[in-house]
């Protein structure tokens, strides 16, 4: 179903006639179960006719009522912002599961004007609500594009990823296109990936793991969700062996973001690759909800430290964010497969669909390290409570047995971290060439998509 607005009509203002029209295609998707596609440029209400448009039970309001209907239901919907989206017509878009946005389209509750007289503040449309501002500082926008054309195009390739929800007996669940070995192969030599990751123990790894990415998914196409927010971790869309899927990984590099809240709002922070911060978190956790409702297998590539810690950390509610992909990644209802690349550390092995979240499949690289933390740092730690225990005892420890006390510790640490000690206890089903990554995945898929009877995705109380 599309609704599409025509701001060659006074601004794609809604008319009585507009919102009842409107209602009338949700009522059709949402009877008979068809994903909805909104093309967005339009003024919002009418307003010299505000009170045949605004109060009623069938009037505008109505329109924003059933988009949350029909996304509780399962409906998949999605939005294209090709044009100016203000007061009440911004409502809409954000109201619907998935939200594109083109270059100089604009998206606020009050355009400049407005705010102006409201309360005397004078700022530019761009910087009110650009796409730009959207992708970045507010994440409201999840795929923002050059223009109407790409913008498109995109589209397609999202709405060609939606699964078949209740599907009968010998129809597939999941998204599947016809799939040609050398056709679809990868742009890049997986020999590649050999390169990219130190194996040794206490390697600090830093690569792009978009280089990962473009060495297991078909053509090397990635329709990357939320490009410039939260940029610790990676989202998007792909297929593997014709078969739909989304990605949720680590990223390695070091990332500039723009903060959005307090005193330091406006300036841009250093994020360390590997560490899972506040937006971040709420990225994956809203990806993850999209997947669900679109019915698209997870696949979770694992390099994490951990979350972010500190007073900036708290105060932005990391726990808060972190409890949300957590609930998420717990409730979601369609295949995940879980691939130990490097560091698996701490509450970040949760949040990434670790064991106990029940991936369909866990597969690990050698240069997997799988702890509660790194040897290294429990080593620190643990070593120091140990010193301060024996020298409560009247007894003062030399710099080398403190050194003896490290060793020991970081030795053990880094046993048990190895994929193999794992393997070895059922915590991983398989340690993987990085070179068969793409090959054990399709498999794996393969296997996921045998079974039709896909739940009821219900994400419970989340704390937003």
């Amino acid at each position: 179903m599309i609704v599409a607005n025509d701001a060659t009509v006074k601004a794609g203002a809604f008319f009585p006639m507009t919102a009842k029209k409107v209602l009338r295609a949700q009522t059709i998707a949402l009877e008979n179960r068809i994903p909805t596609l909104y093309l967005v440029d339009s003024s919002g209400v009418f307003l010299p006719l505000q009170e045949d448009v605004f109060p009623d039970t069938d009037d505008f309001g109505r329109v924003f009522r059933n988009n949350a209907v029909m996304s509780s239901l399962g409906v998949p919907q999605i939005t294209a912002i090709m044009g100016m989206c203000v007061a009440g017509g911004a409502y809409l878009p954000v109201m619907t599961d998935t939200v594109l946005m083109t270059e100089g389209s604009g998206l606020f509750l009050a355009g400049p004007s407005l705010v102006q007289a409201a309360i005397g503040q004078k700022t530019g449309a761009e910087e009110l609500g650009g796409a730009a501002m959207h992708a970045e500082i507010s994440g409201t926008v999840d795929f923002k594009e050059p223009n109407d054309h790409l913008c498109l195009s995109r589209l397609r390739s999202l709405v060609g990823k939606i699964g078949v929800r209740g599907s009968e007996t010998g129809r597939e669940v999941f998204s599947r296109v016809e799939f040609d070995v050398v056709r679809d192969a990868p742009l890049f030599a997986a020999e590649d990936l050999y390169g990219l990751l130190d194996p040794g123990p206490g390697a600090s790894n830093v690569y792009d793991m978009r280089e990962v990415i473009a060495r297991i998914v078909d053509r090397s196409e990635f329709d990357e969700y939320k490009v410039d927010f939260g940029r610790t971790v990676l989202c998007g869309y792909a297929r593997i062996g014709g078969r739909a899927v989304g990605i949720v990984a680590n990223q390695k590099i070091n990332q500039s973001q723009t903060v959005a809240m307090g005193p330091a709002a406006g300036t841009k922070r250093t994020e360390f690759g590997g560490v899972i911060y506040t937006e971040s978190a709420q990225k994956a956790a809203r990806f993850i909800m999209d997947c669900n409702q679109s019915l698209v297998p997870l696949i979770f590539l694992h390099d994490v430290n951990g979350f972010m810690v500190g007073k900036d950390a708290e105060w932005s509610g990391i726990i808060r964010a972190g409890a949300k992909m957590v609930s998420a990644v717990a409730t979601s209802v369609v295949p995940k497969i879980t691939v130990i690349v490097g560091g698996s550390f701490g509450a970040g092995h949760y949040a990434m669909c670790g064991k106990a979240y029940d991936p369909r499949f866990l597969f690990a690289w050698p240069t997997a390290r799988y702890a509660v933390m790194s040897g290294a740092s429990a080593a620190t730690t643990l070593a120091e409570v140990r010193a301060k225990q024996v020298e409560r005892g009247g007894v003062a420890l030399s710099e080398e047995q403190r050194k003896a006390i490290y060793d020991e510790i970081k030795a053990t640490y880094n046993a048990q971290a190895d994929p193999r000690y794992g393997a070895a206890r059922l915590w991983i089903d398989a340690i993987v060439d990085p070179v068969r990554t793409r090959e054990v995945l399709m498999t794996a898929l393969e296997a996921t998509a045998l079974n039709l009877e896909v739940g009821r995705f219900n994400v419970g109380v989340l704390q937003t």
